[in-house]
């Protein structure tokens, strides 16, 4: 599986552009059962169990966008166009779960797809006050230690 996402297969890109047209319809921010790369997920440290949850986040992608100064300047000071984000979209994308799930811990995150217009991203929540995690020898680094 991790083969076919390394080497850009033609089916995989099949696949990814037909699930990107339902992603588009979806919220920008969804909860999903289980991950589309689980290989991916397992690396970075996913369990299937109580308390690990995945987080598809769509981000829309462009430029930032800089009001036109009001008083006179010329071209080359003006600085509105080729204005770039200091933040790369995966972050912004994980920022952006932790703000609508603000019990939960980020894990990790990986690039799904990216179009013209949006980035998706999964990122992988733990919650560390949940009794599977906190017993769990391996995930145990998780869990509050003040609790």
């Amino acid at each position: 599986m991790s083969r076919a996402w390394r080497g850009h297969r033609q089916y995989m890109k099949q696949m990814m552009r037909q699930l990107a047209v339902k992603w588009r319809r979806d919220p920008a921010i969804l909860r999903v059962e289980n991950p589309t790369r689980l290989d991916r997920a397992r690396r970075l440290g996913f369990r299937a169990k109580q308390g690990f949850v995945v987080v598809r986040a769509r981000v829309r992608r462009a430029g930032a966008r800089k009001t036109r100064p009001v008083s006179g300047r010329r071209q080359k000071g003006m600085g509105v166009s080729k204005i770039k984000w200091a933040k790369g979209m995966k972050q912004i994308a994980e920022e952006r779960v932790a703000k609508k799930y603000p019990n939960m811990e980020i894990l990790n995150s990986y690039f799904l797809w990216a179009d013209g217009r949006y980035y998706w991203a999964e990122v992988l929540l733990v919650d560390p006050h949940h009794p599977s995690v906190a017993g769990d020898a391996g995930a145990k680094w998780l869990s509050k230690s003040d609790s």
